[in-house]
């Protein structure tokens, strides 16, 4: 599943393309776009902005009409020249919006939707995100307090639940628990304030240098960010994820991976550098 930075890319690119064009063809194969009267409905309407929130993605059109999607697992959207030959098969496109200077391209969108700006604000799902940590004005704050409202959540849950924190998918999740050594099945509850604070700072780190470097869609945290430095090795750019039995970067031990109760997401780590706490450990951290 595309995480929040991917999504992120994609909107600014979006974005960059698309912002102040005039849409003057749309086409849809999905029912709940299909079942409105797009071609007057969105054909000569301005495209005002295109911004992502967390997972999400939002196309802001003129006189209130916003197209509202979410990649899940496979969806994408590419950016063409009029004319020009696409990369993926026509059969998987699902959205189409054409401009003078571009076409966006949907491929295998699974979930998109007009709203207004009254409609986005009722939209199950969409209304209660948490922070989102890319965003300009993220709040550090808030984004601990929502944590701490699900205390006994295991970590790695709790950091991919978008209504606490949205934008971290199941590889951040597994990285950010391992740079802050933290065990991703520890409880919220057990965890100290400056914890805490390192899991939500060490997320935002790691996104904002996935989507500033502009180096492609492949998530790097080990090895400080070496797609900048032109010297990235594919095979060496994650701390834990999806690495099972091979060695710990940092102390050699195999790393280890199993699922959570909660939602069967796997979650990768290494068992000494993130060992899990005492039962009295926790309980002093839920006192202090």
């Amino acid at each position: 599943m595309p995480e929040g930075d991917t999504i992120f890319r994609a909107a600014r690119t979006l974005q960059r393309a698309l912002a102040g064009q005039v849409v003057i063809k749309f086409e849809s194969v999905l029912p709940k776009l299909a079942r409105v009267d797009v071609d007057s409905g969105v054909v000569g309407r301005t495209i005002e902005k295109v911004e992502a929130d967390g997972k999400w993605m939002l196309l802001h059109f003129s006189g209130d009409l916003i197209l509202l999607s979410h990649m899940l697992m496979s969806g994408s959207w590419h950016i063409y020249r009029p004319g020009e030959t696409w990369q993926r098969r026509a059969i998987d496109m699902r959205i189409a919006i054409e401009t003078a200077p571009f076409v966006a391209v949907g491929f295998n969108v699974p979930v998109a939707e007009f709203h207004t700006a009254a409609s986005l604000a009722r939209r199950r799902g969409f209304n209660t995100l948490g922070p989102s940590v890319l965003a300009d004005d993220f709040a550090a704050d808030a984004a601990i307090a929502r944590l701490q409202s699900r205390s006994e959540e295991e970590t790695g849950v709790a950091l991919m639940t978008q209504s606490l924190l949205a934008g971290i998918g199941n590889v951040y999740k597994s990285e950010v628990c391992f740079a802050c050594g933290v065990n991703p099945f520890r409880p919220i509850s057990t965890l100290t304030p400056a914890e805490l604070q390192a899991l939500v700072s060490t997320a935002r780190k790691f996104l904002q240098a996935n989507v500033w470097d502009g180096s492609g869609d492949q998530i790097v945290t080990y090895g400080g960010m070496r797609r900048t430095t032109g010297s990235f090795d594919p095979d060496n750019r994650l701390w834990v994820y999806h690495r099972r039995g091979e060695a710990c970067r940092k102390c050699g031990t195999a790393i280890e991976s199993r699922k959570h109760h909660t939602d069967a997401r796997t979650s990768f780590w290494c068992p000494v550098c993130q060992p899990m706490v005492t039962a009295e450990a926790r309980r002093s951290a839920a006192a202090g």
